[in-house]
Formats: structure tokens, sequence, C-alpha cells
């Protein structure tokens, strides 16, 4: 296939994107994370498994955010959490 003049091969692409990444799934104490989340959790040291609900995992988050440690990953972690928080969890 060309693409901008390009020759792209497909399954190289496809290859190439771990899907797998980024399905959400539940993990043994109920909160439902993607792999994604867990690897940006894992640099910075942040033991998913010993929270029971996302409020208290991003209340962590925020926690060394707010401690000075200026991370982008972890901003947009703590942005993606309480949103799915608040569609998955939050009564309207």
């Amino acid at each position: 296939m060309k693409i901008n003049g390009k020759t792209i091969n497909i399954e190289n692409l496809v290859e190439e994107i771990d899907i797998d990444k980024n399905i959400p799934l539940k993990r043994n104490n109920g909160l439902i994370l993607r792999n994604s989340h867990i690897e940006i959790l894992k640099r910075n040291n942040i033991d998913y498994t010993t929270h029971s609900s996302l409020e208290s995992l991003i209340l962590e988050i925020e926690e060394i955010i707010n401690d000075g440690n200026i991370d982008e990953e972890l901003e947009w972690l703590s942005e993606e959490l309480a949103e799915i928080n608040y569609y998955n969890y939050t009564n309207k």
C-alpha cells in the first residue's frame, strides 16, 4: 500500500501497535486499569495493588505531583483515571 508516496506494509504497522497495553482489565484488587497505566505507575514506584478504589489511587498520584514531582505522564494518568472514575463510578 502506498501512502503519501511511501510504500507501507500493513502487517508491520499492526505488529508495532501493542493493542494489549490499552485494553482495560479488571485487576485482583477490583480496579480496572490498562497495562499502559500500570507501566506508568511502576515507573513512578506507585503500587496500585494497595488501593481498593480509583479515588485513593488518584489521591496518591496527586500527592506525588503536589510534592514537586512534576511528571507529565503522571499528570495525564491522574486526569485519565479521574475521567474513568467519573464516568464509571459516579451516580449521575
